[in-house]
């Protein structure tokens, strides 16, 4: 490009320019350039001039070649879109056609087989019972099976037709049964049974459908316990401009469990307070889960028009203040799916003997589901109906909260922890405060006279938490 040096351009339009590597550089980067060898001529011939048309041209050449693909491109582009949607239209037409028949109705697309496995029967008692209920519950499954494949133990017709008479056939269908605890016997025997008569009700309790509605578990020789809750956090009628209504569930204390006879006691307590419900069956450990049940049909009964359910033992204190203030603040689709309380997750049966809580292998396998300690929970009215048609088809567990979470998953929903129910106390320095308990819904456990101090606590205009 040296012998180009001090060369002169000459344009069409007069004007003229010394050749230079900048001009040169200019010239094949114009957005002309396609016609600037056209336009310009160098005053001599030569190598020069050749050189810097080819440059321009191949310049040319480029930007020319890129524009024409990216022409290219795009129609492509816009020809694949527009044949995709065409194949998708198609596609939606051929299936309306496909599924109905010649009449224009729609045919009933049935699987070639099921997509469910074949059941494989629990040596677990408590889960092949759940089994069975599953089964009968849900006939769909029994698809799987062919008349001549239905397993004996979904066809025994040795059972009783009194659910409520005991269920001998345990004593062979539970590999230990004999030498398990009694009070494992005794809940195998009558398992199926969920109907006991009501020896004091009190029908009218919920005439005007309560806001809160508390609902304690009691043992009929427990008198201070319940008194101490109505003179403290139990006290029906209006609170924080809520209705309130209390009750207390009992079953029957009988001297085979030696305890004392009560039962005239426990008539005067019932006249005096009316708000004791209490039903005809062994009042154990074991059967609270009966109580449960037999409360969730009660509520159906008497008192469906309840907001809210709070449901505890009677050696807790509540803060019923704090549970109004809750419940006032809850948007309408929180209320209508609430259940909380201190929740258990990732829990299982404790397999040790000496445990209060032991469950054999022969009675239970598998893990419990997430469930709210016994202590105390709170829950919606629209929970307790759905929960009462879940206990239906959900076989009786001995343990009454993991019973309770059991129901919960088979209505989809799964219990919510809240800080503020404490079923295993606070610590201890805390205790002796006031203030403590301020913020809190639930602590367990505490004695009657624990119950009324901290119940005064809180109601003191004096009580100053700042």
């Amino acid at each position: 490009m040296s012998q180009c040096k001090n060369q002169q351009l000459k344009y069409e339009d007069g004007t003229n320019e010394m050749l230079s590597a900048d001009t040169e550089r200019s010239c094949r980067l114009s957005r002309n350039s396609s016609t600037a060898c056209a336009k310009c001529s160098i005053n001599h011939s030569g190598p020069c001039s050749v050189s810097i048309c080819m440059k321009v041209q191949q310049s040319t050449k480029v930007v020319t070649g890129a524009g024409t693909v990216m022409a290219l491109m795009r129609r492509r582009l816009k020809l694949g879109v527009t044949v995709m949607m065409i194949n998708v239209f198609l596609f939606i037409i051929i299936s309306r056609h496909s599924s109905q028949d010649k009449n224009g109705r729609h045919k009933i697309v049935i699987p070639p087989k099921p997509f469910w496995t074949k059941l494989v029967l629990s040596s677990s008692y408590w889960n092949r019972q759940q089994q069975i209920l599953d089964l009968k519950n849900n006939p769909i499954l029994l698809a799987n099976f062919s008349v001549s494949d239905l397993p004996d133990w979904l066809t025994d017709h040795n059972m009783t037709s009194d659910p409520c008479q005991p269920d001998l056939r345990v004593t062979t269908q539970v590999k230990d049964y004999n030498s398990l605890p009694n009070r494992f016997k005794d809940f195998l025997l009558y398992m199926r049974c969920r109907s006991y008569p009501i020896m004091v009700d009190q029908p009218n309790i919920c005439k005007e459908p309560p806001f809160l509605l508390l609902a304690v578990k009691s043992l009929a020789p427990h008198f201070d316990r319940r008194q101490a809750i109505r003179q403290s956090w139990g006290r029906a009628g209006v609170m924080a401009n809520q209705s309130v209504v209390t009750i207390f569930l009992l079953g029957n204390a009988t001297a085979g469990d030696h305890h004392p006879d009560l039962s005239e006691m426990l008539r005067y307590e019932s006249e005096r307070h009316k708000d004791i419900i209490q039903w005809d069956y062994r009042d154990s450990f074991f059967n609270l889960t009966v109580k449960e049940v037999l409360f969730l049909e009660w509520i159906q009964t008497r008192c469906p028009g309840a907001r809210f359910i709070f449901k505890g033992d009677d050696d807790v204190f509540v803060n019923t203040y704090r549970i109004l203030d809750f419940l006032k603040g809850l948007s309408p689709s929180k209320a209508r799916d609430l259940f909380v309380g201190d929740v258990i997750t990732n829990a299982g049966p404790h397999r040790d003997k000496k445990v209060k809580y032991f469950i054999p292998e022969s009675m239970y396998k598998g893990a419990y589901p997430p469930y709210a300690g016994g202590g105390g929970y709170l829950y919606s009215g629209d929970i307790a109906a759905r929960l009462h048609n879940a206990s239906r088809k959900v076989a009786l567990y001995p343990i009454d909260d993991v019973y309770t979470g059991m129901c919960m998953r088979k209505i989809g929903l799964s219990p919510e922890k809240h800080k503020g129910f404490r079923t295993f106390n606070i610590e201890e320095k805390y205790r002796a405060n006031p203030c403590a308990y301020k913020s809190l819904m639930l602590v367990h456990p505490r004695t009657p006279q624990e119950i009324i101090q901290i119940w005064a606590w809180l109601s003191s205009p004096d009580l100053n938490c700042q």
